[in-house]
């Protein structure tokens, strides 16, 4: 019995369609992208620099929005634009607030992909004490369609992971 199923299982596995499709490049066809306002991203994240303590991670969960200020950015000639980031984050362990304000200069790749990197500040906001850092991000977004990506973000000080949703 058991041959016979694994029998009937290769044979169907082999006599399926196969379909494939190459994600399309649109990096040289500026304006190409998701028309969109707003970026709204809550997420996860993973502290380990800056206001953390060396050699221990911090968990959290922030929110990131993201307003669309130049839909076709610096270079004329490929598919970019620049957003003002901003959000807050909070972290667990030592009730961390962080506020980060970046410019967010996207690369859109293909169909289903685009990068960013975000230079900018971050506030810190912990027991009374307030401190300024640093802040430099970059990150990719897999684009289950024109609204909706998983976005992934490491910089420091920290890393995040979230959805995004383009309105």
């Amino acid at each position: 019995m058991r041959l016979l199923f694994a029998g009937l299982f290769a044979l169907a596995a082999v006599s399926a369609p196969l379909s494939a499709r190459a994600d399309t490049s649109i990096i040289k066809s500026p304006g190409d992208h998701p028309q969109y306002r707003f970026e709204a991203e809550p997420h996860g994240l993973v502290g380990f620099g800056g206001p953390f303590d060396r050699g221990r991670a911090d968990l959290g969960a922030g929110f990131r929005g993201t307003i669309n200020i130049v839909d076709h950015g610096f270079i004329k000639k490929i598919n970019d634009s620049v957003g003002i980031s901003f959000g807050a984050d909070l972290f667990f362990r030592n009730t961390t607030i962080y506020i980060p304000v970046a410019m967010q200069w996207n690369f859109w790749l293909t169909e289903h992909w685009s990068v960013f990197g975000e230079p900018g500040v971050g506030f810190v906001a912990n027991g009374g004490r307030g401190v300024v850092h640093p802040a430099f991000s970059l990150g990719g977004r897999y684009h289950f369609n024109e609204r909706i990506s998983l976005t992934m973000r490491i910089g420091y000080p920290a890393f995040a992971i979230g959805v995004s949703f383009f309105l």
